[in-house]
């Protein structure tokens, strides 16, 4: 099965990503706005208690991320899609590294740029038409998450959450 690991933001700021996906994001209907911090991977089912011991003892250590998304961005001219940046602060670099060491499984595509998709899968064209209103508009949002999310996907593509694991450390 195939398994990613995430972190949602507030309802606030999924309602403001999700007013751009509904017409630039051909997987709105597919997964909930989030922040990813382990690329999809395929694992076999035997091993999903011990990637959850893992991710139970990764959030014993690490408390609440803050986030800043502060500017719209784009992954051109790599890929076409267009998200909210957020900041990448020390304590979201080191998550993301403990999740990455303590399950191997998959390897990185792209180096850790934290975000939050806003539109993808757009012809050059659209993409620089869409990512000049869009940097318009702008996104200056702060907040704190206290949970990620062990996610698999279902056989239509969509993603659900397996299982939720509240960070409640220091780090």
């Amino acid at each position: 099965m195939k398994y990613g690991i995430v972190a949602f933001p507030s309802k606030k700021l999924q309602d403001l990503a999700n007013t751009y996906r509904k017409r630039y994001d051909p997987h709105y209907a597919l997964v909930t706005p989030h922040m990813t911090l382990k690329d999809p991977f395929e694992v076999d089912e035997s091993d999903v208690n011990k990637i959850s011991e893992a991710l139970s003892k990764i959030a014993s250590e690490f408390g609440p991320l803050h986030i800043h998304a502060s500017r719209i961005s784009s992954f051109f001219p790599v890929t076409n899609a267009i998200y909210f940046r957020i900041e990448p602060t020390e304590q979201l670099v080191d998550i993301h590294t403990a999740i990455n060491e303590a399950i191997p499984a998959g390897e990185e595509k792209h180096t850790f740029v934290p975000h939050i998709t806003i539109a993808q899968k757009m012809t050059d064209s659209e993409h620089d038409d869409i990512l000049g209103q869009l940097r318009m508009t702008g996104v200056d949002a702060e907040e704190t998450i206290d949970r990620i999310h062990l996610m698999y996907q279902l056989e239509d593509g969509s993603w659900t959450a397996h299982e939720t694991f509240r960070l409640i450390g220091n780090r």
